[in-house]
């Protein structure tokens, strides 16, 4: 159980004190003087309804955003009063406790700004302390089982702290690569985070992302380079964005992989017509005055075959790999000419894993015969889209983001149970209730396994040491 604070209503008591200094005032200059003052407070009025709606405002991180360690502090007022939020029942589907999500929703959610981290992970072992990352457990299997994590990301640090505090383990290593045009205080707040944990580092290249450009997928590239070249001797490499939070506790995921035998997880099928022609034609980048609304323009100049008689499939940006098939992808001459040829095209991190897993003798191969792998059957992320909804799984319970599902509560116990690994879209700003209470279901997922086990396992402290 866990409490999110509320905000008083704004405008809810309103006392206005007129002080006459003379009795003679006249009757016409009080009239005025009440219009004016009235007028005032309707104005006041006003602008809070059109900024705050007249709804109750709700604090994501209570301790954090009320305490002197985050830029924009709130007023103790915020915690007059809690809403006890029970995970259990949200994941028992009880209606009472998922109506108290909805109400939250309908207010005005309050969450850390970028500054706002920045500031909280400034003093390491403060931070380190109140997220209590001493409370991790971990097991012996998992000390001998490290993985590596990619994550691409430019905005919200706060998700991207969340992210990483879930997926968070010392014998794992994790590479963060930022954009280059994100905000001072996001990057400041990710080199913070990457201080604090010294398992976690930043690229040592970075890039200026585009979406759908060839930018995207150089950015894993170089995170895939430096976790290649880390003393960690890693089994598999999981890439993940800002907006990702794992289904899995580490432990459960380290059981997952040692099935794979080496084999690789992602997505990858034979393309439709249409999006075969994001690879069949040469694409020119467009810039505009807008970065965000920078473009791919299609041209009508074919492209010629893809080199090394590599067939093209369709997939994921996302991906589980093995160790001997990343070391492979940074090594081999034939990755390197079709990265090249891919340059030009739409999207290619969406062709470039899919198509490089089927080549003939790479590790984990994927038979070109052999069948399709679709993103429900790629356990990597789980993405619910707007069109397919009734047909392969239930309605969204959240809100859509260009016909992607960000998750709502009532979406908790799918979610965990569908099979997947990881999922997207999150967003606190959506419902913070969920991104609480699955927080709480993976450490707690992670207490159960760990009973199961029969091998030693330890709880962490904020140094990444151990203790029985």
């Amino acid at each position: 159980m866990w409490c999110l604070a509320e905000a008083p209503s704004v405008g809810s008591t309103l006392t206005m004190y007129c002080k006459s200094s003379s009795r003679k005032i006249h009757l016409k200059s009080m009239l005025w003087l009440l219009l004016i003052l009235t007028l005032l407070c309707l104005i006041k009025l006003c602008y809070n309804y059109i900024d705050n709606g007249s709804q109750k405002s709700w604090l994501v991180e209570p301790f954090w955003s009320t305490s002197p360690f985050v830029r924009n502090r709130k007023n103790v007022k915020y915690l007059q009063s809690k809403l006890e939020i029970n995970c259990t029942a949200i994941y028992n589907y009880s209606p009472v406790e998922v109506g108290k999500t909805l109400e939250i929703r309908k207010g005005n959610i309050v969450d850390l700004e970028d500054e706002d981290v920045e500031l909280m992970t400034s003093n390491c072992a403060q931070y380190l302390h109140h997220r209590a990352y001493h409370n991790n457990l971990t097991s012996e299997e998992e000390q001998e089982y490290p993985l590596a994590f990619s994550l691409v990301v430019h905005k919200d640090a706060v998700m991207v702290e969340r992210l990483l505090k879930m997926i968070y383990m010392p014998q794992n290593i994790y590479c963060v690569h930022y954009d280059q045009k994100s905000s001072k205080s996001f990057k400041a707040a990710l080199e913070n985070l990457a201080r604090c944990l010294p398992n976690v580092f930043i690229a040592t290249k970075i890039e200026l992302v585009h979406y759908t450009h060839i930018s995207r997928l150089q950015a894993d590239l170089n995170c895939l380079s430096d976790l290649l070249s880390s003393s960690v001797q890693w089994k598999y490499v999981i890439n993940l964005c800002g907006q990702d939070l794992p289904l899995r506790s580490n432990l459960e995921l380290v059981s997952e992989l040692k099935k794979l035998n080496g084999a690789n997880m992602l997505e990858s099928v034979k393309p439709s017509a249409v999006k075969q022609e994001r690879f069949m034609f040469h694409h020119q980048f467009q810039n505009s005055l807008d970065e965000s609304k920078d473009i791919l323009i299609k041209t009508d100049t074919k492209k010629d075959p893809a080199p090394h008689s590599i067939e093209i499939f369709s997939g994921s940006a996302y991906f589980v790999l093995s160790y001997e098939f990343a070391k492979y992808i940074n090594n081999s001459i034939v990755a390197k000419d079709f990265l090249a040829w891919s340059a030009d095209t739409y999207s290619p991190d969406e062709h470039f894993w899919a198509s490089m897993v089927r080549v003939p003798g790479v590790p984990g191969e994927l038979p070109r015969s052999g069948a399709e792998v679709t993103d429900l059957q790629s356990k990597t992320r789980l993405v619910k889209w707007s069109y397919l909804e009734e047909d392969l799984y239930p309605p969204c319970t959240g809100t859509h983001r260009r016909s992607v599902c960000i998750y709502g509560s009532a979406e908790l116990r799918w979610l965990l149970d569908d099979g997947h690994w990881f999922a997207n879209k999150f967003d606190s700003k959506v419902d913070p209730v969920l991104i609480k209470c699955l927080e709480l279901k993976i450490m707690e997922r992670q207490r159960n396994w760990l009973e199961l086990t029969p091998r030693k396992f330890y709880a962490l402290n904020a140094g990444g040491s151990f203790w029985s």
